[in-house]
C-alpha cells in the first residue's frame, strides 16, 4: 500500500481502517470511546429510522404491527409521536430530532460502555467477565437515566439487563 496521498486509492482508505481504526487521539481510551460511539450511533440512527419506516408502512397498510386490522386492534402508540405533524417539513424535522436522540443514546451507551470495559481491564490487569458485568451494569442504568421516566426500579432492571447481556455475549464469543 503506498504511503503517498496522491495515489492512495478508496480502497487502500478503507483497508487502513482494519490497522488503525477511525481516531487517533493519542491515548487508547480516547480512540476506543470515539470509534465505539461513532459505529454505534450509526447503527441507532439506521434503527430509528428503520422502525419508523415500518411503523409508517403498517399504518399505510391498515394494520397494526401484529397484523390484524386496526378496526379490531388497539392502538398502538408510536415511539415517535410528533412524526404526525402538520406538514411534511415538521415530520422530517420531527424525524431528525428523535434520530439524533436516539443516536446519542446508542453512541453514549457504545462509547461508555467500551471506556469501561477497558478501564477495568487496565485497572484489574486482566479481561474477564467481571470487567463485562461491571461495566454492562453501571452502563444500564445509565441508559436507564435517559428515559423520560426512570425510576429506581427500572434502574435496577436496567443494570441487571446490563450485566447480563454483556456477560452472556462474553460467554458466547470465547474471552474466558
Amino acid at each position: 500500500m503506498s504511503n503517498n496521498l496522491e495515489t492512495r486509492t478508496l480502497f487502500d482508505e478503507l483497508r487502513s481502517f482494519d490497522k488503525g481504526g477511525l481516531f487517533d487521539f493519542g491515548h487508547p481510551l480516547l480512540n476506543r470511546v470515539a470509534e465505539s460511539f461513532v459505529k454505534a450511533a450509526g447503527i441507532g440512527a439506521l434503527q430509528a429510522v428503520s422502525r419508523e419506516a415500518y411503523f409508517t408502512a403498517v399504518e399505510g397498510a391498515g394494520l397494526d404491527s401484529g397484523g390484524t386490522p386496526e378496526i379490531t386492534a388497539p392502538k398502538k402508540h408510536h415511539r415517535f409521536p410528533d412524526l404526525r405533524g402538520d406538514t411534511n417539513r415538521k415530520s422530517v424535522e420531527a424525524l431528525v430530532k428523535n434520530t439524533g436522540k436516539e443516536s446519542l443514546q446508542w453512541g453514549l451507551a457504545a462509547g461508555m460502555y467500551s471506556g469501561l470495559t477497558y478501564g477495568l481491564k487496565e485497572a484489574r490487569g486482566t479481561h474477564d467477565w467481571k470487567n463485562s458485568a461491571v461495566a454492562g451494569a453501571i452502563t444500564g442504568m445509565a441508559l436507564a437515566l435517559t428515559s423520560e421516566d426512570s425510576s429506581h426500579e427500572q434502574m435496577v432492571q436496567s443494570a441487571i439487563t446490563g450485566a447480563a447481556i454483556s456477560t452472556a455475549a462474553n460467554l458466547l464469543s470465547g474471552i474466558f
